[in-house]
Order: C-alpha cells, then sequence, then structure tokens
C-alpha cells in the first residue's frame, strides 16, 4: 500500500515540475513572477486549450486582489495542478476538428480558401484576434495555392495524447 502512496506522491511531484519548468521558461527576473500576458502561453504549453474567456478566469483565480501584471509561481502553481489532475481544457479530437472543417467545406474539396477560414473564424462564435489569425494562417496556409488543406492541418495540430 505504501508503494502506491509513493507512486502518487511521484505523480504529483511531476506535474509540478512541469509546470514551474513552463513558468520559469517566461520568468525573466528569476524572482517567481511572469507577466500576466504570458498565462496562456504556459498554460497552452502544458496541453491545455481554454479559450479566450476561460483563460480570463483562470488568471482571474491567481492574480492579486490588486493587479500589478504579474502572476505569482506560488498562486500559478496549485491552481495548474488542479487543472491537470482534472485533465480540464483537453484539447478537441481530432475526428470532430475533421468534422468541423468539412462542415465549412460546403464543396467537399478537401480545403478552405484563405477568405473563407478568416470569415469563419473572424465572424462566427469566439472571434480570433488579427493576431490569432495570423498565426493560424501562418502554419495552415499553403502558400502556392492560397488554401487551407485541413487534413494536412489537423496532422500538424493535434498532441498526440500517449
Amino acid at each position: 500500500m505504501a508503494d502506491d502512496k509513493d507512486s502518487g506522491e511521484m505523480g504529483l511531484q511531476e506535474i509540478q515540475k512541469k509546470i514551474k519548468d513552463a513558468f520559469e521558461v517566461f520568468d525573466h527576473e528569476s524572482n517567481d513572477t511572469v507577466d500576466v500576458r504570458e498565462i496562456g502561453t504556459i498554460i497552452r504549453s502544458l496541453g491545455c486549450c481554454p479559450s479566450e474567456g476561460e483563460l480570463h478566469d483562470l488568471i482571474a483565480e491567481v492574480e492579486e486582489e490588486e493587479p500589478t501584471g504579474y502572476i505569482r509561481l506560488e498562486k500559478f502553481l496549485p491552481m495548474m495542478v488542479k487543472v491537470l489532475l482534472e485533465r480540464r481544457y483537453r484539447p478537441i479530437p481530432e475526428d470532430l476538428l475533421l468534422q468541423a472543417f468539412e462542415v465549412l467545406d460546403a464543396a467537399k474539396e478537401g480545403f478552405l480558401t484563405k477568405e473563407e477560414l478568416m470569415k469563419y473564424m473572424t465572424e462566427e462564435g469566439e472571434p480570433f484576434t488579427q493576431e490569432e489569425m495570423e498565426e493560424m494562417l501562418s502554419a495552415a496556409l499553403d502558400p502556392e495555392t492560397n488554401t487551407i488543406q485541413y487534413r494536412d492541418y489537423l496532422a500538424m495540430m493535434v498532441i498526440d495524447e500517449n
């Protein structure tokens, strides 16, 4: 029985180390704080995919009562451990993403034009910002055809859970 407890404890220590390591990448002053604008990048680097609204909620949870523009590791760590243990904000499975692209691809051509994708991503649902749109296009757009071959894009983007 003691072995079970030890292995569970080790898992928690590994999770904490993973979070600290990701945090430290952005802790430029080495003072256990990061710019609040980096929190989304840190959370996503840990395999979580919160929406912008969910990200704002997470930041509100760890921000000081009087916002300073910085987040402290001592507040971020327990919140992020809980998020990872609860497996919150998991990436959407590849087959569901493919179905979504296929719905947008009414002509069933296997691709979307840059204009179509921009329209869908900036005018529907939770709209992408200009910066998010440029980031997506830099990864997704085939410069020769000016289209998004979405099967290739998904294969590149999906996080392997194993």
